[in-house]
């Protein structure tokens, strides 16, 4: 049960998730015309709010403690953890591949020495952030409590788990 509710959890959290990181490269090739992840550097110094923001979303997607991500990852492989322990290890990798992933973004695009082409690239306006705050509200209450959403959930969970485990081999 606990895989099929963290599955489902999952969903609703990929999908605010990904919204976000889809806007925040949609910022950022608003003022680049570019999404080429070598040509930036040094954008944290640039741009600190749209950097700041761009973190949240990364860190919630690599399934970081305390955001959204992380509590719908861990219902799913511990639910997978029980019949399938290999799969779930395969997916634990997924996510050490995620988290790799998106911390040499971060090294590449936000640190180091600030590319003197984008040093006067105009910070997240209040427009971009309009969009964006309310995602990652979400994205912090979920990971806070994410019973506000298993709870309105509970009902159709209940009965998805009486479709689905007397078919799981």
């Amino acid at each position: 049960p606990q895989g099929i509710s963290g599955a489902v959890l999952q969903m609703f959290n990929h999908g605010t998730i990904t919204a976000m990181l889809f806007l925040l490269v949609g910022v950022i090739y608003d003022r680049a015309h570019h999404r080429d992840i070598e040509g930036f550097g040094g954008l944290a110094a640039v741009m600190p709010v749209y950097t700041g923001v761009t973190a949240l979303a990364f860190f919630a997607s690599m399934g970081l403690p305390g955001l959204s991500g992380f509590i719908s990852e861990v219902l799913v492989l511990l639910g997978a953890w029980q019949k399938y322990p290999i799969l779930s290890i395969l997916g634990a990798s997924g996510v050490v591949l995620t988290a790799g992933y998106f911390l040499w973004t971060i090294q590449r695009v936000y640190l180091g020495p600030t590319n003197e082409k984008y040093k006067t690239l105009p910070e997240i306006n209040g427009r971009e952030l309009f969009t964006l705050i309310p995602l990652g509200i979400i994205v912090i209450a979920l990971g806070v409590y994410p019973n506000a959403m298993l709870d309105l959930l509970r009902a159709s969970l209940d009965q998805l788990n009486q479709i689905v485990i007397p078919h799981l081999p």
